[in-house]
Order: C-alpha cells, then sequence, then structure tokens
C-alpha cells in the first residue's frame, strides 16, 4: 500500500498525541481492537501507513527543531505515552495572521524570519493530507492556509472550530479543486460533547423533555490559555452549542442552554475537567436531573479520531472524491455540513469505507493450487496461460 503523507499546521498537544499514537500503533495486528480507533486497517490502509512530511508553526522554540523533540516541548504538556524517535522532518516557521491570540503571546515568541513558501513545501513533500492544529479563533490563519492548501492540490481535515467544510463557498471551492475537505472541529473519543449528545439522546428516547442544559469545562493547555480571551470562543461556541441542539427536536430556547470552556487552571496540564448539567421534566411533569463530571487527557483523547479521519480523506483522494465529504465529517466533527445521531453517523462512516475501500492486490495462488490437471491445462500453462476459476 502507498503511504499516507501528512502535513500539520500547529505543532501543539494536538499534534504530539497525534505523532505518538501513529508511532504507538504502527506495528499493531490488523485484526486487534484498538481504544479510539474504528479499525487498524481503515479501507486497507494501517495506522503505520500514515507517514509525517512538513509542519508548520510560529513558536520560536519548536521552529527548527526535529519534529519529534518540538511535540515535547514547552508549552506542550500531555500525556507521553510514546517515545517518538527522531524524524528528520524540521518544524517550518508558518503564518501567524491572528493564530496569536493576547494570552497566548504571553508565553509565546515568534520565531524570526518569513514565513516559508508553503504550497512549495507540501507539493516538494509530496503531502496528501493536512490537518489544521492552529489555536482557537484563527479566523483568518486558517482561511490563508486554506489557500496555500487549494494550490498545493491536498486534502484538509478542520479540526478547530473555524467553519470551512460546513460553509456552501469552501465546499464548492474544494469541489473546484477536486480535492476533500473533511470538518469542523474535532470530536474527543469519550469528550464533553459527545456525552451530552447521548445524554441528550437519552432524554428524548426515554421521553424526557429536556428544559435546561449547562456545560462548563477547564483546563491546563495552552488551548484554554487561548479561551480566556472571550472574543476568540464565538466559534467554538457554536459549534459545541449546536452540536447538541440539533439533537434535539424541538427549541429550548438561547437563554436555557449554554456551551463552552469556562476558566483556565494551569495545574490541569493537557487535563479537561467537564461539568454537565441537564433538567427536564419526566412523567407526571415530575422534575429529573442528571449532573456529571468528565476528567480525560484532552489531546489523547481526539488523536485516534483524527487517525481516521485522515485514512478517511485518503480514500477521498485515492477515488476522486471532492467537496465535504459528508459521511467522516458527521462522526469525526462537531461541526459537520449535515448533522446525524452519532449511531447513524458512525453507520454512514462504515458504509462510506466499505464503498471506497482500496482493493487489496490478488494473492499468489500456490503452485499446487494451480498445477494443470488436464493435458488441455498443461498445455495452457507451457504457453504461459491461465485458466480462469
Amino acid at each position: 500500500m502507498p503511504k499516507v503523507r501528512v502535513g500539520i499546521i500547529g505543532v501543539g498537544n494536538c499534534a504530539s498525541a497525534l505523532i505518538q499514537g501513529v508511532y504507538y500503533y504502527r506495528r499493531a495486528p490488523a485484526d486487534e481492537s484498538i481504544p479510539g480507533l474504528m479499525h487498524v486497517n481503515l479501507g486497507g490502509y494501517h495506522v503505520g501507513d500514515i507517514e509525517f512530511s512538513c509542519a508548520f508553526d510560529i513558536d520560536k522554540n519548536k521552529v527548527g527543531k526535529d519534529l519529534a523533540e518540538a511535540i515535547v516541548t514547552t508549552p506542550n504538556n500531555t500525556y507521553t505515552f510514546a517515545n517518538v524517535p527522531k524524524m528528520g522532518i524540521k518544524v517550518l516557521r508558518g503564518m501567524t495572521h491572528d493564530g496569536l491570540g493576547h494570552y497566548l503571546s504571553q508565553i509565546i515568541t515568534k520565531a524570526p524570519g518569513s514565513t516559508v513558501d508553503i504550497v512549495q513545501v507540501l507539493k516538494e513533500s509530496k503531502t496528501d493530507v493536512v490537518i489544521n492544529f492552529l489555536p482557537v479563533g484563527s479566523e483568518e490563519a486558517t482561511k490563508w492556509y486554506v489557500e496555500q492548501v487549494l494550490k498545493a492540490g491536498c486534502g484538509f481535515i478542520n479540526c478547530i472550530p473555524v467553519f470551512i467544510a460546513r460553509e456552501q463557498y469552501w465546499r464548492r471551492r474544494f469541489s473546484k479543486a477536486g480535492l476533500p475537505v473533511i470538518g469542523d472541529d474535532i470530536k474527543s473519543q469519550v469528550g464533553a460533547t459527545i456525552l451530552h449528545r447521548v445524554l441528550t439522546n437519552l432524554f428524548i428516547n426515554r421521553g424526557v423533555r429536556l428544559e435546561r442544559t449547562s456545560q462548563l469545562n477547564v483546563g491546563g493547555n495552552t488551548d484554554f490559555l487561548n479561551m480566556l480571551e472571550r472574543s476568540r470562543l464565538e466559534s467554538k461556541k457554536i459549534s459545541k452549542t449546536s452540536a447538541v441542539t440539533s439533537q434535539l427536536p424541538y427549541d429550548i430556547g438561547e437563554s436555557n442552554i449554554h456551551i463552552g470552556p469556562s476558566d483556565y487552571v494551569a495545574w490541569l496540564l493537557d487535563r479537561k475537567w467537564a461539568y454537565i448539567r441537564l433538567e427536564g421534566k419526566s412523567f407526571g411533569d415530575v422534575p429529573l436531573n442528571i449532573e456529571m463530571k468528565l476528567e480525560v487527557w484532552d489531546s489523547p483523547n481526539s488523536a485516534g479520531v483524527v487517525i481516521d479521519a485522515i485514512r478517511c480523506c485518503k480514500l477521498a483522494l485515492d477515488h476522486g472524491l471532492s467537496g465535504g465529504l459528508k459521511e467522516p465529517s458527521s462522526y469525526f466533527m462537531k461541526s459537520p455540513p449535515v448533522q446525524y445521531t452519532d449511531e447513524e453517523a458512525r453507520l454512514k462512516v462504515e458504509q462510506y469505507i466499505s464503498r471506497y475501500r482500496t482493493k487489496p492486490s490478488r494473492k499468489k495462488t500456490t503452485r499446487a493450487a494451480t498445477k494443470p490437471k488436464t493435458a488441455k491445462g498443461k498445455r495452457r500453462a507451457r504457453a504461459g496461460g491461465k485458466k480462469r476459476r
């Protein structure tokens, strides 16, 4: 099988967890069940078929370093579950635009020099798929990078809540370029959003009327530090809120739902604490309330989902699919072009994988199995022919 060449925009905790995950499971048996992956071999592509081609960042402490070293450089602070050896890929100076907010600028210094030629790098590195891991609120930077990706002819996976795949304008741009896009805003394996959606659907399926709900998240990574700047939160709140309200067959009113990041607690590192509450009415209009707390390491929680998205994007490239990939986006992302229930979305992705899986090469038959049994068959064999079965 050919490799899946992946470029990364933003070498933070999410990039660290992704690269560690690919290295950690690179030799996993194809029939093994891996937590967080739909399949070890997805559509013909094994986890080990993913290789990283290039990476871009603006932090002076990361630019110029080997990618394996950059992913464990401060302020990255996620869980280390694999020691990645040197990769021979240097982190290159990317574009800043609005990617560096007020709070991040207090702990990150921009690398000197100008932005590299992104298009040239993507082409020369033979990158297939580009992943966007920029900080939340990087609206202009994301759109600038999308333009470079379109010019370079790569597939695109948008893991942040800047709306690309869900917007008709950008889907048309990718369709016109003959390229696929998956987005927007990556879901976690078991994160606050997926839990909130499941509980919401539980209320609906069991006939409980949801009246009010909230989700408050705190964490200690640079994402939460960045989101202290409330002006960068608009798209994030829209993304997380619509992921839940899309499951409701009725409107509970804007004032009855609150979902979004709450605060930054430095000592939590890359851990996230999510507090979810749902209030409803059950039989006889009797109150029924649910309150729960989720604790996760934030970045590894989504890394497996990104690995699946990468391989689904490569299948699209293999089969000439373009524009917004509806099925993968609906399952992997919070704000896809079309919202389904999670059960329906998973089924659609499995059907997508079966439909577009890369056909395996035909196995060579053994000499014993092809040995001709008749005189006519022997003559054909000597002539180099093969009898079809």
